[in-house]
């Protein structure tokens, strides 16, 4: 089952917080990477980044990381902040702190995947990417 789609920018998701919607619920059998998404000019420092991942076979490897950029078309060299691999399906969580990084505007997720041990189809996994600005605030 997928998780409902939020707009790219939703603030009734968490009252007084947006929401940016980085890959919307999909199926994907090869790496690749999402749209940018412009998170404004007065963008909060912290965020959280949400990967769900609800569909999954075994043996497979979903690696996602999350890059920036100041105008949406040079994303530079490493991303600002990546999941380790998983292979299971849930709800993953991590914070990106975006203090050190005041001049990024967008945001995109890229990912890559692997089929480990026998057989030699291309993996699936169905998945999601959100961030939502936290309630904290980064130091």
């Amino acid at each position: 089952m997928f998780a409902s789609a939020l707009t790219a920018r939703d603030q009734s998701a968490h009252p007084g917080r947006i929401t940016f919607r980085l890959l919307t619920p999909c199926l994907e059998h090869a790496d690749g990477t999402g749209p940018a998404i412009d998170l404004g000019t007065d963008r909060s420092s912290l965020l959280v980044i949400n990967m769900g991942i609800n569909h999954v076979i075994e043996n497979e490897r979903l690696t996602l990381s999350i890059w920036g950029s100041t105008d949406g078309n040079d994303w530079g060299d490493k991303p600002l902040v990546s999941f380790p691999p998983k292979s299971y399906c849930g709800l993953y969580s991590m914070f990106l702190n975006l203090a050190p990084f005041p001049h990024i505007r967008y945001v995109r997720a890229r990912w890559s995947m692997a089929r480990c041990g026998r057989g030699d189809w291309a993996p699936l996994f169905g998945f999601y990417v959100s961030a939502r600005e936290s309630a904290a605030q980064a130091a």
